[in-house]
Order: C-alpha cells, then structure tokens, then sequence
C-alpha cells in the first residue's frame, strides 16, 4: 500500500502521489518566482516549495492538481515540510481522481443530515424553525459537502456538518445541566452560525475564499440571508425573535476584532461562542497530536497562538477524529 504523508518520518525520502491543495505564486529574494505549496492527502496536509518556477511550472502546477512528488521530509520552525526535488504531473494510467486525496469527515453526509433534523424538532420557536429549515434546504449540498475553514480547523469535506453537528452535541449537554439556557435558540444558532462560509468559500478541493467572503465574511454573509430568508417567509426581520436569533450568529466569534460586528449581549450567544471555541480547538489539537509520536510535542497551531501540544508517552491513541461510521 502506498504511503500517505504522514507516514513518512523525519528525513524519510518521499516517494508519491499528492494534491496540490494551494499553490501560490511568490517572489523569492534573488527575484526569481517560486511556488508556495501544500500537498495533501487523506493523513492531512504538509507544505513545500517548488523554487525557481518558470511560466510553465506555474501553469502546471495549480491547485486542484495531482502531482507525483519526489523529495524529503523535514521540519522547518516546528512545522512538517516536503524538500521538493523532482515533481510532475501525472500521467495516464496513475492516480488523476482529486476525491481519493481529499480528506473527509468521520461521518457519512445521511447519518449527519439525520441527527441535525433531529436537533431541529427540538427547535419549538415557530419562525427559527422555520428559518432554519429554509436555511437547510437551501443550502443542503454545500452545507454537507463542504469544509467548515480553509485551514485549522474541521478543513476537509464535510467538516462545515461536522463541526455544527459537534457544537449541537456540545449544547444539548449544556441544556440539560443548565435549564434556563433557551434551548431552541441555542440549536437554532448552532445550525446557522457558520452556514455563511457556502457562500464565502469555493467548495470543498482546493479551497479559496470567494470575492464576497473576502469582501464580506461569513457573519454578515449569513445575517444578509436570514433577512432575505424572513421576507420570503413573511416573517417580521425586525421582530424580537428574529433580532435574538441574529444577535446569537452575528455575536458568534465573540470578540470585534476576530470578525463580530457585536460582542455576546444574550447568555445563548456567549454559550454558542464559547461552544464554537472549544469544539474548534479540540479538532485542531487532536489532528497536530495525531500526526506527533508518543513523547514529542506536536507542530506549532496558528490559530492557538501558535503554541504546540505535548503527546505524552503513555497515550497510544492515534488522536485523529473518530471513524463514526463502524
């Protein structure tokens, strides 16, 4: 069986099969051009650079591309990272199909598709469950298909399901410790909160962020449906139940400077704040302790300030996401 990325140890010689996921053209200091480049599989992503490309290297190697690569495996400032020496693209006859190298979530679309229908019943208020079921059906392939980021975390096909039918676990827990947390708007959030992020990226191979997630951003993207969804529905958009329920989303990341244009002011959208936090941060940690040896401290997390995490010798789990589908 061929090897996957991250089989390969430290200065192991790298023999394969890849994607390219990103491929960025940069000015190198000597200013010749290189590519900026990450190769992916199903084990996850390492990054490489291709120097000193011509015209056609950077017609070649675009991503969304499937490559033969040959190089090394090193570390570059506590980062795994390919020494590209020889790479092409494939040619007839060897791996051409992008999907056998995208990574996907634990669980199949159907079963997530069911569990959050089931959280949805439990939506009692009657305009968010009808908002959210609109919502759902409009969006339902991309919402289902795609990642829930381009990098960090939940960033593979799927992941954007995955990670609200996580936070959606998370709030039931919450609920039933906590009985005054308003349940249905706490689920209705959760479903919502980062349904933007269809219409702010490109899709679930290669992703990009589009003009308007670039220019707009998830939150408002979503804000912007939801009051297009209410006049469809006949539903007031300035009515208290609605405004709540776009507090809860548009207060989602908490801060002003991390992308809200309101911090929490209702204890639901701190909840769901706080909820999104925490299921984000397990993910990214349990993919980096997934990829690092018992005894060893794992790849520095951008979006955790760039710390690394220790994988204590005695832990023999492989500390990758669950296989929920057996």
């Amino acid at each position: 069986m061929a090897k996957k990325l991250f089989d390969y140890q430290l200065d192991e010689t790298v023999d394969g099969y890849f994607l390219l996921k990103d491929s960025e053209v940069r000015i190198a200091k000597n200013g010749k051009k290189f590519l900026a480049i990450n190769f992916q599989d199903t084990s996850g992503e390492i990054s490489g650079k291709f120097w000193d490309a011509s015209d056609t290297d950077v017609e070649n190697f675009q991503a969304g591309r499937v490559v033969h690569l040959k190089g090394k495996r090193e570390n570059y400032q506590g980062n795994p990272q390919i020494k590209i020496q020889q790479m092409r693209l494939t040619h007839s006859g060897e791996p051409q199909e992008v999907q056998q190298f995208v990574e996907h979530a634990p669980l199949k679309t159907d079963t997530m598709a069911d569990e959050i229908n089931q959280f949805v019943f439990e939506i009692t208020e009657p305009n968010w469950n009808r908002i959210v079921r609109h919502m759902l059906t409009t969006f339902h392939d991309r919402f289902f298909s795609y990642p829930a980021a381009k990098k960090n975390h939940h960033a593979f096909a799927g992941g954007l399901a995955y990670h609200t039918l996580s936070i959606l676990r998370l709030a039931k827990a919450v609920a039933d410790q906590y009985p005054h947390v308003n349940r249905a708007l706490l689920y209705a959030g959760a479903i919502l909160h980062d349904m933007g992020k269809t219409i702010e990226m490109s899709g679930p191979v290669s992703t990009t962020y589009t003009l308007a997630g670039n220019l707009v951003g998830h939150i408002v993207l979503i804000d912007e449906q939801i009051v297009e969804t209410c006049q469809q529905l006949k539903i007031d958009e300035q009515s208290e139940s609605v405004l709540v329920l776009r507090h809860t989303i548009l207060a989602h990341h908490g801060l002003l400077e991390y992308g809200s244009p309101v911090r929490p002011h209702i204890m639901e959208a701190e909840i769901l704040h706080d909820l999104d936090e925490l299921d984000a941060s397990i993910q990214m940690m349990q993919t980096s302790l997934g990829h690092a040896e018992p005894g060893t401290y794992t790849e520095r997390i951008f979006a955790m300030d760039g710390r690394n995490f220790y994988r204590p010798t005695g832990d023999q789990t492989k500390g990758e996401l669950p296989d929920e589908q057996n």
